[in-house]
């Protein structure tokens, strides 16, 4: 049965909110809210008033009845609550319209040199649930709260009206999802499908990117600053790019003068890295491009690369694979310190939220015992300025990398 309640109407105006039902935490979960944290997990929830429906924006208060905040409610979720607001404001078009805007503005006027970036990232924009890539004039849009879902229209008239793409793409198509209730989605919003393969410029370097079928939401946008770094220290060197993907950081570094070895169990990814090769004007001569298993390639390859760049996929998805993923990591950093040139050095990475800092140094640390060679970190780098980490939510920080140097 659907309460009769205030509700966004057909032209997104009005409330947005559920004015019927109040959630109540348990004595003492007021904290997390008050040190601003962005969730409310199952078990901090004493009860609710009045009825509502999964994916609503409901009010949020102490147990001695003092307001606290507003969000979604899934009772579905782990994730509880996810608030969006701490103020007793009015949630409608309005808000989310100057929220967005706002999201956005931040990146046109900070992120230079690139054509490729992120405009929304979730918590850390006070956007729970949404995340916006853009690629020249067209954008992908993943979404991973139901709350968020709910509103997809909303801020799919906001994304037109702000921005006026060529071509929407929605890529909420990971199986973390589905813990939100939310089914996979992989589909034009709008546009011309012709269109999904685009051409991105970044620091002067070309890519092809595919923005429908490619990993992510089809770049590794957040690995731009290390790709930078890399292609400084890489030059005249020799370089492998483990899990290369299309190679990235390959092309960065064979712009400056590198020879470079890619390697990714994608044979699609390889062609498209020799294709930028390609458009970037660079001779394949110096440069391989190996279709196969990382792990085999690196425990068997001889002592001939002065630079190992280590940008694995996600070895976890669930905190329950924690360990797994730490012999994973720990294996594939063991072979690279093992097999490296004396006064090699080796940028490790880690895009799992489940690695934090902490286990990711412990993680090297075990590999360079294992390895018998002495290791320096020399570089430590998370995320670039349109990937932000909220200071209140340090689940926003996900991407963890080292740069170590090796030598005996």
């Amino acid at each position: 049965m659907i309460p009769d309640m205030n509700y966004i109407d057909d032209k997104n105006e009005g409330y947005m909110e559920n004015l019927n039902t109040k959630v109540i935490l348990k004595k003492g979960r007021e904290k997390s809210i008050n040190n601003r944290h962005l969730w409310i997990f199952s078990g901090g929830v004493e009860r609710i008033e009045g009825e509502y429906n999964p994916g609503d924006i409901v009010s949020i208060y102490s147990s001695n009845d003092q307001f606290l905040a507003k969000g979604f409610i899934n009772p579905n979720s782990q994730i509880r609550l996810r608030i969006l607001t701490f103020k007793k404001e009015e949630i409608n078009k309005e808000f989310f319209y100057n929220r967005i805007s706002k999201a956005i503005n931040f990146r046109i006027n900070n992120i230079k040199n690139t054509s490729a970036f992120r405009l929304i990232h979730s918590e850390s924009d006070l956007l729970s649930g949404l995340i916006v890539d853009k690629y020249n004039d067209s954008l992908v849009m993943q979404i991973s709260s139901l709350g968020m879902n709910n509103i997809k229209n909303l801020i799919v008239d906001i994304l037109k009206e702000l921005l006026n793409p060529k071509l929407l793409i929605e890529r909420s198509d990971s199986e973390v999802f589905q813990e939100e209730g939310l089914e996979s989605v992989k589909e034009i919003i709008f546009g011309d499908a012709s269109n999904s393969i685009v051409e991105v410029v970044e620091n002067g370097v070309k890519f092809y990117v595919d923005i429908m079928q490619g990993q992510k939401t089809g770049f590794f946008i957040d690995q731009r600053d290390n790709r930078k770094r890399v292609a400084e220290l890489a030059k005249g060197k020799k370089l492998l790019n483990c899990f290369s993907y299309t190679g990235g950081f390959s092309i960065y570094s064979a712009l400056e003068g590198a020879s470079t070895t890619s390697i990714d169990i994608s044979k699609n990814a390889m062609d498209t890295a020799k294709e930028i090769f390609s458009l970037n004007k660079v001779d394949l001569e110096n440069h391989e491009f190996i279709v196969g298993d990382v792990f085999n390639y690196i425990r068997e390859m001889g002592n001939d690369f002065d630079f190992i760049v280590l940008d694995p996929p996600s070895f976890v998805k669930h905190k329950e694979h924690i360990n797994k993923a730490s012999r994973a990591y720990k294996d594939i950093n063991r072979l690279a310190i093992k097999n490296i040139k004396n006064e090699g050095l080796i940028l490790t990475c880690s895009c799992s939220k489940h690695i934090d800092w902490d286990l990711f140094q412990k993680i090297i640390f075990s590999a360079s015992i294992e390895a018998n060679r002495n290791v320096q970190f020399i570089g430590k780098f998370s995320q670039p300025a349109d990937h932000p980490i909220s200071v209140f939510h340090p689940e926003s920080e996900y991407l963890k990398t080292f740069l170590i140097r090796v030598f005996d």
